[in-house]
């Protein structure tokens, strides 16, 4: 005699262990996650889940109860859920609170002042805010450049890290799939691109970094075109991120420095100096296992918001612990790159990244290799020279060397 399997859900079939599903607390049915509007992921967030026929004579469901975002909370109470760094709770306090201006650290500069000489004069150790993109020989898009003109130039079937800002975690998704959530007018989740890294794509060709970049970067100046080790593809980001999302703070991998050019939209960082005591905390804060309950900002003394409107370019030194909030629709171009006016400080940022241990979506490849080459540069450039007589009677032109005298040979001996 044949038997007849239970349906469920409202599409009334049989139980599917593949796909997830959602017990109602009232009628105790279970039904298909993707037939009621539930995501998987959103699921453990859930208190109390009523089914649409419950919901008429139930109410709807609810969700878990979340601890307030207060740096005074005593944290004694036991039956909450701490807020998560980049949830709506979060997003809603950090655009409600109010920080340091970031008139005091980051330095204005025309595109034209910011020269070779006036970084090796000044020093490269305060961020660099350039208001117009004139003089400062970057290439960018038209303004009626859009998201779906970087899918049509890097590909529909690329495969990016989107990351989910709510839960800051990230996942595999086709850029085609990516753009199609950018323009769809009901978001369930806040969603990001910001490793998208084109120099291998169409995109190429319309995009070039300030020509500072170019004339500091190692990557750019010392990697030889026949080495065995591909070149670090670190110098040229898209960044597409929807309202509110979030990336928690950071120091760039390797230590390298990076530039960003907001195209549409804008951007809000917030910026912390890299004192000794600074870095220490947030090494401490970074190797925590509930970092992403904890704000960093609020364990330092001082934390700058600068905000970067449409147009306009800012550079941050290596060593800069840094978090951005995007408030609006936001295509932006960044790239990351390491030099001769920081090799201290991109040294111990590096450092603290391998003891930290910390897997990153923009990762700085073959950073060691990178010093190595600059040392045969260095070694090629001044071999049977007195290096001292140079550095110390040669005058401001070979100031740049000092810490890389210093620094990157030493580093790379040691590290044999």
């Amino acid at each position: 005699m044949a038997t007849t399997a239970p349906v469920y859900c409202v599409c009334r079939l049989p139980y599917d262990v593949t796909q997830f599903m959602i017990e109602c607390d009232a009628c105790k049915d279970w039904f298909h996650g993707s037939c009621v509007g539930v995501d998987e992921d959103d699921a453990p967030d859930i208190d109390i889940y009523h089914c649409p026929n419950c919901e008429k004579t139930h109410g709807k469901s609810t969700l878990k109860k979340k601890k307030s975002w207060n740096k005074h909370d005593t944290g004694q109470s036991t039956d909450v859920k701490p807020v998560q760094n980049g949830s709506q709770v979060f997003i809603k306090e950090l655009r409600s609170r109010t920080f340091p201006s970031s008139e005091d650290v980051v330095v204005k500069l025309t595109g034209s002042q910011l020269t070779m000489d006036y970084l090796e004069e000044n020093c490269f150790s305060e961020p660099i805010l350039v208001l117009k993109k004139d003089g400062l020989g970057i290439s960018m898009p038209a303004p009626t450049f859009y998201v779906s003109d970087v899918e049509n130039y890097v590909g529909p079937d690329v495969a990016v890290d989107v990351v989910d800002v709510t839960k800051q975690t990230d996942s595999k998704m086709k850029l085609k799939e990516f753009v199609d959530y950018y323009y769809s007018t009901n978001r369930k989740k806040v969603l990001s691109v910001i490793n998208l890294e084109f120099s291998d794509t169409r995109m190429d060709s319309i995009v070039e970094s300030p020509q500072i970049v170019r004339r500091l970067s190692w990557v750019e100046n010392y990697w030889p075109d026949d080495a065995l080790l591909g070149k670090p593809k670190v110098t040229k980001y898209c960044l597409i991120c929807v309202k509110d999302s979030y990336t928690d703070f950071h120091i760039e991998c390797g230590g390298a420095s990076v530039w960003y050019h907001v195209l549409k939209g804008e951007k809000i960082f917030f910026l912390i100096k890299p004192t000794s005591a600074n870095l220490s905390l947030y090494e401490r804060w970074r190797s925590s296992s509930n970092h992403t309950e904890m704000f960093f900002a609020d364990q330092v003394d001082k934390c700058y918001k600068c905000t970067l409107k449409q147009g306009q370019t800012l550079f941050i030194p290596s060593g800069w612990i840094n978090a951005i909030l995007t408030p609006v629709d936001c295509l932006a171009f960044s790239g990351h790159f390491v030099h001769n006016l920081s090799v201290e400080m991109q040294m111990r940022a590096y450092e603290i990244e391998k003891r930290l241990k910390v897997a990153s979506l923009t990762p700085f490849p073959n950073f060691e290799t990178a010093c190595w080459y600059v040392g045969r540069h260095l070694l090629e450039r001044f071999k049977g020279k007195n290096l001292h007589a140079i550095v110390m009677h040669s005058g401001s032109r070979f100031k740049k060397y000092n810490n890389v005298f210093k620094y990157v040979p030493l580093y790379c001996i040691l590290k044999q």
